[in-house]
């Protein structure tokens, strides 16, 4: 599979028809109301100290999403465990207070083919990359009703209901060493970032966007591979490829989050892979950009 394509793949999947949306309704885990105690768990450091953040765990095994810890508004450190599964693509839908999960799991068919069709229904909040094992992201959560899914597979993915209760003291986001944004249509903020900086991930644009990453060899190779994303040649790109990431999988309008940053040092090249409604890619249009990873 092409690095493309595993990132692609990432998407909310496509829901199979009405049948499968009546069984997801009975099917959907729905998170206990009170808020319970959780711990950080083993995770990498961070360069920012999270005693006064709450943590909101998000546990993933593939078939299963399980979510604990502190749901209360205001900023969150989600702590993600990945199980039985090489890597989980933790998603967070905050559903719109006029609409319902009802409705989110009724269109999931559209939503899949296109996040966009979202608008009206929800906002992604969160998507991001889970590597097996441990890690964790933060963002801030207005209260109300999430999805939390782990869209990985074809079909209707593992998911979890929870409410988000109002905090009278909410906790603030960490304050970033760097912010790195999509629009309409390319990217704007660092160039360079650092290992174990906080950075954070916002979308600017009307549209939904991605911020996706596939590190290159040398300065001149990464160059060369976002020549090719603008030509419109996904897979000669992808040939210069050594690593990728997906730091942001799929972001709604205004929405953001953060990550320390744990990649390899280099040169990486970010880009969006989202389609236009006449089919062209985001990337052909602007939106790949170099940046680099500094220890």
């Amino acid at each position: 599979m092409s690095i493309r394509k595993q990132l692609l793949s990432r998407r909310p999947a496509v829901l199979a028809g009405t049948a499968a949306v009546a069984a997801a309704l009975a099917l959907v885990p729905l998170a206990s109301s009170h808020a319970a105690t959780a711990g950080p768990g083993t995770v990498t450091r961070a360069t920012t100290p999270d005693a006064a953040i709450p943590v909101l765990t998000f546990k993933m095994t593939g078939k299963k999403v399980i979510i604990g810890g502190t749901r209360k508004s205001g900023a969150v450190r989600v702590q993600f465990t990945v199980t039985g599964e090489p890597a989980g693509s933790p998603t967070l839908v905050r559903i719109e207070p006029y609409s319902s999960v009802r409705a989110f799991l009724a269109n999931f068919q559209a939503i899949g083919n296109d996040q966009n069709n979202l608008d009206g229904i929800g906002q992604i909040v969160l998507s991001t990359q889970a590597n097996k094992g441990s890690s964790f992201a933060y963002v801030s959560l207005a209260p109300g009703t999430y999805i939390a899914l782990d869209p990985t597979s074809n079909g209707i993915p593992p998911m979890a209901v929870f409410t988000v209760s109002k905090n009278a003291h909410p906790a603030a986001l960490p304050k970033p060493g760097a912010t790195i944004a999509s629009r309409e249509f390319g990217f704007i903020g660092a160039s360079k970032i650092r290992d174990g900086e906080v950075v954070r991930w916002r979308n600017d644009g009307f549209l939904v966007h991605m911020i996706v990453g596939a590190q290159a060899s040398s300065l001149a190779n990464a160059e060369k591979l976002a020549a090719d994303l603008k030509a419109g040649d996904d897979n000669a790109a992808m040939a210069l490829a050594i690593n990728q990431y997906s730091w942001d999988g799929v972001l709604s309008h205004a929405q953001s989050f953060e990550t320390v940053i744990r990649q390899p040092a280099g040169y990486w090249v970010i880009a969006c892979f989202m389609d236009t409604q006449d089919g062209r890619e985001h990337t052909t249009l602007g939106m790949e950009k170099v940046i680099q990873i500094v220890k």
